[in-house]
């Protein structure tokens, strides 16, 4: 099956040259208009990489990198006709994988794409070799090489305490390390987001988090 490549650029003619490109090297291509359009179709299509302009009208390319890279792990080429070092740091920050500046040769970008794509590869067959992956710069869990939907609190929580492998920590502890002491909660919490990893990693045959009564609870594998 070809891979997708979802180009979000409001220069028609430019979109489609670099399009024309793509299909030549075997790829499939969607094409949006806009921002809001290239968030629709991400959904729709699940491409697996995304070349994005900056200024685009509905929704800037800075904002559709941000929702993107909140909930998919994939490569982010941005376009941009600003050659300020400045752009490419904020890019790069919020998550794109790869900064190119206007005008540009296609073939050379053809080539990012394709460099790129390898190296999505290979990071997925990593990943699917160890059944539990944590990815703390984009706030995203692999369980079994599929996407574990976590919200930004339950991955803190299991980041946690996978990160201290065998250790076990109490409640307070918990509550101390993931909400932090001056924020206003109830530490009744902590056992609540324990019950919802579990429900989540048990639908993956994985039972990582155990109870250690009287003490609290721990990440443990058979590993281990």
């Amino acid at each position: 099956m070809a891979e997708k490549i979802l180009i979000v650029e409001d220069e028609k003619e430019l979109a489609e040259i670099l399009g024309e490109y793509l299909k030549v090297e075997g790829y499939e291509v969607i094409l949006a208009e806009d921002g809001r359009e290239g968030i629709a179709l991400l959904s729709r299509y699940r491409p697996d990489l995304v070349i994005l302009d900056i200024m685009l009208p509905k929704m800037d390319g800075m904002e559709v990198c941000r929702k993107i890279r909140a909930s998919h792990e994939l490569p982010i080429i941005m376009l941009s006709a600003k050659s300020g070092e400045m752009d490419k740091v904020i890019c790069l920050g919020i998550g794109a994988d790869d900064y190119v500046t206007k005008p540009f040769s296609p073939l050379e970008l053809v080539a990012r794409v394709k460099a790129h794509l390898r190296r999505a590869v290979k990071s997925t067959k990593e990943a699917e070799k160890e059944r539990l992956v944590l990815k703390k710069e984009s706030y995203t869990a692999y369980a079994d090489g599929q996407v574990l939907e976590l919200t930004t609190k339950e991955f803190d929580m299991l980041y946690f305490l996978k990160s201290h492998e065998n250790q076990v920590f109490s409640k307070e502890q918990l509550y101390e390390s993931i909400w932090g002491v001056n924020e206003f909660g109830d530490i009744s919490s902590v056992a609540v987001y324990i019950r919802r990893l579990r429900e989540k990693l048990r639908g993956h045959s994985m039972d990582y988090i155990k109870t250690v009564w009287g003490a609290g609870y721990k990440f443990f594998t058979e590993e281990s």
